[in-house]
């Protein structure tokens, strides 16, 4: 986002910046842009899927390192698209790149900058949990920030460009400088050293009046307008030294150079468009105009959000015809708390949903495809007697970027609801809604904790969606990743002892589907007022952890080396194993046995239900079967009645043996 080449331009130009010591402050963070630069700065895989424990650890020593210095931050999050879909173009552009670079990644291995699909969600919850103020815009939240800064006299935090073009009074900390990772004593105060940017001190370097910083930024190419390559040298002053000079500068500085003969936008942009060459009439006229409404984009409004992070009052949607009667009030206050997707705006004011892309093989079906009778049933809550209405969905097919019409579900007991009164329907009502999306029944969550109930439910989605369906293996994993009680010294030991290697393209795949269907669940929990508590993201899913874990049990290793786990945790693995079997057993009976090894070969979880059904009964000898023992499908498992029997003798002569081993843990399958 911002001004292209901004950022190379200003690194070149140090003496524009001020050295300080951050401490004892409000700081207005740009939290979309502060979500992408901590990640990508981290080193944390972007290529299995997250490592989300991780992140959620690098949030915490990023906040407790402005607390230390008596910061408080002031988080503002991007919200819905804009209605006027001025840079559409731009984002468009932005998700075609993305496709490539996905395929890159998938393909070669690199990190091409793809942020996992449950980031967001585990920014967000981070947040909130570690009880800092949070703000979900209605729109771009750039504006918002700017002005909330102003009202306030603090600086900004943020790594985006176009925040060097905001007039703010107390200026930007420029997040490449903000070197939050290494707090400074001075005396007894904490600080942070950074660099602090004025507009004025840029101005002043460069010769320009301060009125003209949104011209420099429109002309330079935003995300609003593009121009094409002007030649600004023609423009420079005659004699030749300066001429020379001019000619080893960069574009944009060759442009400031250029803005220096003007005091007015008005007459810089007129100008700079006779230097377009021919234009029509009505060519001049509209592409000044476009050159005008991205100038506005830098002017700084009246602040709609002192009064939430103050008082938790929501601001008013905006008063334009696009919004009036389609978005319900209830809506504002968990859209502004961040604790209801923007997606709904999207959704409700333009009709379109943009779906993520992930890391995968072209050749591969979009894992979107697989959580998309979740967002109907979404779609279906939303538009309601608009239901003939199609969405359409941005998502890719190969490499390309597709928009494809999505109908809504229609079901009785969505019908029966009304997004006005949603949030007073009865909850008995909103869960049925969401159970019945899941294909679960409330009786098949409830000896599970509270906690696990969702995710439990989108697994046994996943297992009856993903496709290809997933392996034993893909589920034992992605369960024990669920329930090992210290993740991260799992996810190190992973690491050290096996390097990550070659993506393998269809454990990405089939992980991806599973992320998917959580997040848009959790979407829809969202929509329905919780019917059942969001699960902590963070511990739900490490990307190199269940790829490692897969890798291992194809290759016939033994998982004791780094999963080792409390008895509890291993009670709640075989908790899941036995609720997703009750599950399976019911949606995959068949009459006879005969039809059943049919179904067997057109559907491998029948297979995958009697396994799941031996490994539960069979729990005591969890602990000392060999995975190289365990075959692919169930119904080639067997051990020795014999083993069976000096297994139980064993441990009824030596107990506490039996409990150290339970205990530690080992071969949790």
């Amino acid at each position: 986002m911002g001004v292209q080449g901004l950022d190379t331009f200003l690194d070149n130009h140090q003496r524009i910046f001020r050295d300080v010591e951050f401490r004892m402050s409000r700081l207005v963070v740009d939290g979309s842009n502060l979500l992408y630069l901590l990640y990508f700065n981290s080193g944390l895989d972007q290529n299995h899927g997250g490592e989300y424990a991780a992140f959620e650890a690098l949030i915490e020593r990023f906040i407790v390192a402005l607390r230390t210095c008596e910061v408080t931050p002031y988080v503002v999050l991007d919200g819905g698209s804009d209605l006027t879909d001025k840079k559409l173009e731009t984002v468009t552009k932005r998700a075609e790149d993305l496709i490539e670079k996905a395929h890159q990644a998938a393909v070669g291995g690199g990190k091409e900058k793809i942020l996992p699909l449950l980031a967001k969600l585990v920014f967000k919850q981070t947040l909130a949990r570690l009880e800092v103020l949070v703000a979900q815009c209605f729109g771009e939240a750039d504006q918002e920030i700017a002005a909330l800064a102003s009202e306030w006299n603090c600086p900004v935090l943020s790594g985006d460009s176009d925040f060097y073009i905001f007039d703010l009074p107390a200026g930007l900390l420029p997040f490449c400088y903000f070197q939050w990772e290494n707090v400074k004593l001075n005396g007894l105060q904490s600080f942070i050293a950074c660099k602090r940017y004025y507009t004025s001190s840029f101005c002043i370097f460069f010769g320009i009046q301060r009125q003209l910083l949104p011209t420099f930024a429109v002309l330079g190419g935003n995300d609003y307008v593009n121009l094409q390559t002007i030649s600004w040298t023609q423009f420079a002053p005659s004699d030749n030294e300066t001429l020379s000079n001019l000619e080893k500068l960069s574009n944009l500085e060759k442009l400031l150079c250029w803005l220096k003969g003007f005091q007015q936008p008005q007459e810089a942009l007129e100008a700079a468009l006779e230097l377009m060459g021919e234009l029509s009439k009505n060519s001049k006229a509209e592409l000044l105009q476009n050159l005008f409404v991205g100038m506005e984009e830098y002017q700084v409004p009246f602040s709609s959000l002192t009064g939430f992070f103050l008082h938790r009052m929501a601001p008013l949607f905006p008063a334009v015809k696009e919004v009036m009667g389609l978005v319900p009030d209830w809506t504002r206050l968990p859209l502004m708390q961040a604790r209801l997707t923007p997606d709904v705006l999207e959704v409700l004011l333009l009709k379109r949903m943009s779906l993520s892309i992930t890391v995968g093989h072209k050749d591969l079906p979009s894992v979107n495809l697989t959580s998309r009778p979740l967002r109907q049933v979404m779609y279906e809550l939303l538009l309601g007697e608009q239901r003939s209405v199609p969405v359409e969905e941005r998502d890719r097919e190969g490499l390309k970027l597709t928009f494809i019409p999505v109908k809504p579900t229609c079901s009785k007991v969505v019908q029966r609801l009304r997004l006005n009164s949603l949030n007073k329907a009865k909850l008995s009502e909103r869960l049925q809604v969401l159970l019945e999306a899941l294909g679960v029944t409330e009786a098949t969550l409830r000896v599970l904790s509270p906690q696990l109930r969702l995710p439990v439910a989108v697994t046994c989605y996943w297992l009856q969606r993903a496709q290809p369906p997933p392996d034993l293996k893909l589920l034992k994993a992605l369960l024990l990743g669920m329930t090992n009680e210290n993740v991260l010294r799992a996810r190190e030991a992973t690491q050290v002892q096996h390097p990550h290697g070659k993506l393998k393209l269809d454990v990405a795949h089939a992980f991806n589907q599973w992320q998917v269907c959580l997040r848009d669940s959790i979407h829809l929990n969202q929509l329905l007022g919780f019917p059942l508590p969001e699960p902590d993201v963070a511990r739900l899913y490490q990307g190199t952890l269940v790829h490692q874990l897969v890798n291992r049990m194809r290759r016939g290793g033994r998982l004791k080396a780094f999963l080792r786990s409390d008895q509890s945790s291993m009670k709640q693995y075989h908790t899941m194993l036995s609720i997703i079997q009750q599950f399976h057993a019911q949606e995959e009976s068949t009459p006879s046995e005969t039809h059943q090894k049919a179904a067997a070969r057109s559907h491998p979880l029948n297979d995958l239900t009697a396994n799941l059904q031996w490994l539960y009964d069979n729990e005591e000898v969890s602990s000392t079967v060999r995975v190289q023992e365990e075959p692919e499908l169930v119904d080639q498992v067997s051990v020795r009645t014999r083993y069976r029997t000096k297994e139980r003798r064993n441990r009824s002569n030596k107990p506490e043996l039996a409990r150290k081993e339970e205990c530690r843990g080992q071969d949790l399958l």
